[in-house]
């Protein structure tokens, strides 16, 4: 019994010890992601490029060797294009690329991801960006004033319906 007993002691002396240590070093070693006055700003969002450029109308010929199930008059790529993106910061160009589809067949989004870090305070951001490659102008638009406070970590998000997203 006295075997048994300083079995369980040591074992509570050691969970409790492991316990203490744990919390010790979630609390202690401070971590700081993002320097002193700066803040983080995120682009970050999913888009399909526009397929219609590459949509073509079947000829009369065309359809007519097709199963009528599988008339479509229209027939496009399955492919979409790639879009293409540019952040500037008070007027300076941080960001241009072009981002594929993915997917095996490159069918899917575009899936885009970018962390920058700017000093805090007052900055204009403006996005663009392009998802036919039939044209040359900037489907989607945005600038905005923002106030960026150290430490804060600011996303530029899109939506098809409402453009771009500024949080």
């Amino acid at each position: 019994m006295r075997g048994r007993l300083h079995h369980l002691a040591m074992g509570g002396i050691v969970t409790l010890a492991l316990c203490l240590g744990v919390a010790w070093l979630s609390a202690s070693p401070t971590w700081q992601t993002v320097p002193e006055n700066m803040a983080l700003l995120r682009l970050s969002f999913t888009h399909s490029g526009d397929r219609s450029a590459s949509c073509r109308n079947r000829t009369p010929e065309e359809l007519a060797k097709l199963p009528p199930n599988m008339r479509a008059t229209q027939v496009c790529d399955r492919r979409r294009p790639p879009i293409y993106v540019e952040l500037e910061v008070d007027d300076t160009l941080i960001y241009a690329a072009e981002s594929t589809p993915s997917g095996l067949a490159g069918s899917g989004p575009s899936r885009l991801y970018e962390r920058f870090l700017l000093p805090a305070g007052v900055h204009v951001l403006r996005v663009r960006m392009r998802d036919s490659p039939a044209s040359e102008v900037f489907g989607y638009e945005a600038t905005r004033k923002v106030d960026l406070k150290p430490g804060q970590s600011f996303v530029i998000d899109f939506r098809k319906d409402s453009g771009f997203v500024f949080n």
